[in-house]
């Protein structure tokens, strides 16, 4: 019968496998020794008699340190240190040489040439050479755990990522539905609201035809609302096939004529500058545009005709647009708010809208790889900023 597979877990694969040290020496009996001296560190020992099988070694395992004798045939310790640091997965390996022979001055300057962390000459003090040993064991094994812990906080937040991902087409998948099944039983109450107004308008007084106007306002303002919550949650429908070349100076006069009736009402003089053709999801950019710019002339400074600049500049491979207004400002303490869905700077009398409209802004400006922001001054005049790749 199949045995089932154990199932890994983040926890199970960041161990930390027991440092291993790598001891290279011609002499059985030298390599017995190093094995006894450190028989109680809780290390994995490896043995190579040569150059090359310590080299072959390296392939298959990471080590914490290497211990080279440096008279060997074929490839002595020098040989093979040099080696070693030739080798990207080696170089930065410590390794200690012990030497009986080459113990003067010269040879040790040119063990350190060759990269060496220590050089230890015999006849040795085993605690020196066990000190040292354990020094290295200790900072790689630190070294690992550094590693393994940024490994797991990785892992960790990709998780969170991932999750915060899916609540969020969860919650946008909710907000399509339910706004979508709203609509219906929402066209019913204006409906009858108003069949009820006219059946009986003969009867009603003034208070009872302002008891219904209210509540027709607030099916309409019901009905904007899940409209904008609708056209929201479409803006992530959309991949990679959607997007085209887009000239964004002939979307820009598409939304000034939707515009043209509120233009006209409040006598907004628009002045657009040069405006280039980046890649983008048309529909969108257009809902972009036509926010911004509703925004410029509905926040209007009472008595002054909205004066609304809209244009672009070129950005370290970006485009950097704006659409600045000489209208009512914001104030800076609420500049991060604007964005958040539902936040409402003013209450509905002083000025109509959903506060969804800056939020579907920062979403098709992120969608498109890009950033926006706000510069303002309250009564000065407010500037929206924001970047599209080339």
């Amino acid at each position: 019968m199949d045995q089932p597979h154990e199932v890994s877990s983040p926890e199970k694969d960041l161990r930390i496998d027991r440092p291993k040290i790598l001891m290279v020496d011609d002499r059985p009996e030298n390599l017995i020794a190093l094995e006894r001296l450190m028989k109680d560190l809780d290390v994995e020992l490896f043995r190579a008699s040569s150059g090359n099988e310590a080299l072959k070694l390296t392939l298959r395992h990471d080590f914490a340190l290497a211990l080279l004798d440096i008279q060997m045939p074929e490839m002595d310790g020098y040989e093979l240190a040099e080696i070693l640091r030739s080798e990207e997965k080696t170089a930065r390996m410590p390794f200690i040489f012990i030497s009986a022979i080459y113990t003067s001055n010269i040879n040790v300057f040119k063990g350190y040439e060759k990269g060496a962390f220590s050089y230890i000459t015999k006849p040795f003090d085993p605690q020196v050479l066990l000190n040292k040993v354990q020094f290295f064991v200790e900072k790689y094994t630190q070294e690992q755990e550094l590693k393994q812990s940024h490994k797991f906080l990785e892992i960790r937040i990709q998780e969170r990522t991932e999750a915060l991902q899916r609540s969020n087409r969860e919650l946008e998948q909710f907000a399509y539905v339910a706004s979508h099944d709203l609509q219906e039983p929402l066209r019913a109450i204006t409906s009858y609201l108003q069949l009820l107004q006219n059946h009986i308008k003969d009867t009603l007084d003034e208070k009872g035809e302002r008891y219904i106007n209210v509540a027709v306002d607030g099916t309409k303002r019901m009905k904007q609302l899940i409209e904008a919550l609708l056209t929201y949650s479409r803006l992530s429908n959309t991949n990679d096939e959607d997007i085209e070349q887009v000239d964004v100076a002939d979307l820009v006069q598409k939304v000034m004529t939707d515009l043209r009736i509120r233009i006209s009402e409040c006598n907004a003089h628009i002045k657009v500058g040069p405006l280039p053709t980046v890649p983008g999801i048309n529909a969108q950019l257009q809902l972009l545009f036509q926010n911004l710019i509703g925004n410029a002339i509905k926040f209007r400074r009472e008595g002054v005709s909205p004066v609304i600049e809209v244009g672009a500049n070129e950005v370290d491979g970006y485009w950097q647009f704006f659409v600045k207004d000489n209208g009512i400002g914001i104030e800076e303490d609420f500049f991060k708010r604007i964005f958040i869905i539902f936040q409402r700077l003013h209450t509905r009398e002083e000025y109509e809208g959903t506060g969804i409209g800056l939020a579907m802004c920062q979403k098709v400006v992120t969608k498109h790889g890009g950033e926006i922001w706000v510069e303002s001054s309250l009564g000065k005049g407010t500037t929206f900023h924001f970047t599209l790749p080339k």
